[in-house]
């Protein structure tokens, strides 16, 4: 499916997320700089986006971008994501405590287990590592009942206008029904191999960046 719109991709995110996309990768880098991490780790790093804009950050840094499809990675490169992998995020092919920072934005959401590729994820981390996870969330009060209107109805057109693709946007509205948010995911981060979990509501909730710390085993 990743693989169909990969050569969209970008232009379908800027376009259906009304440019609010540059502003939460933004964001989310600006976290990942507080820390000053040597090694970042950006799963399911699709083209790269968010994986540029910390190197841009951290430009000391050594930022390496994985994911499953070589399709998406591969326009990744071409925008000049040098560090690059293939792999699946629930058998990561690194050595136990090798980075210091993982992110991943709208793409744990799409994992097959979220517990065991959180606990990947923590097990290649440093102790005292970071997580950040960047992913949708459904807002609350009068702005959930008109975001699902458009998430679930006119989403899926939008995007078949722009991709070709409509099948993977009904996905995506699904997805996020069904992803847990906020106080649920912190448990979830929690109960995974992380401490200090804690949610940032970005653009009234329709986004929310969750960071933890990896514990000690």
């Amino acid at each position: 499916m990743f693989g169909k719109i990969a050569r969209r991709y970008d232009l379908a995110n800027h376009l259906l997320s009304a440019g609010l996309d540059f502003r939460w990768r933004g964001r989310a880098a600006e976290v990942v700089r507080q820390w000053h991490p040597r090694r970042v780790l950006d799963l399911a790093t699709g083209s790269g986006d968010l994986a540029l804009t910390i190197a841009k950050k951290l430009p000391g840094a050594e930022v390496t971008g994985a994911d499953f499809s070589s399709e998406m990675l591969a326009i990744a490169r071409a925008k000049g994501l040098t560090n690059t992998a293939v792999t699946d995020a629930l058998d990561l092919p690194f050595a136990d405590e090798t980075f210091d920072v993982v992110t991943v934005a709208f793409g744990l959401r799409n994992m097959q287990n979220w517990d065991a590729a959180l606990r990947e994820m923590a097990r290649v981390l440093t102790v005292g590592g970071h997580l950040l996870v960047l992913d949708f969330s459904l807002p609350r009060g009068m702005l959930r009942p008109i975001y699902r209107a458009y998430l679930h109805r006119i989403l899926p057109h939008l995007a078949r206008l722009v991709t070709g693709e409509k099948s993977a946007y009904q996905y995506l509205g699904a997805s996020i029904e069904k992803f847990p948010s906020g106080t649920a995911m912190c448990d979830l981060l929690e109960q995974s191999g992380f401490c200090d979990a804690t949610a940032e509501p970005l653009s009234g909730g329709i986004v929310t960046l969750y960071c933890g710390t990896r514990r000690s085993a």
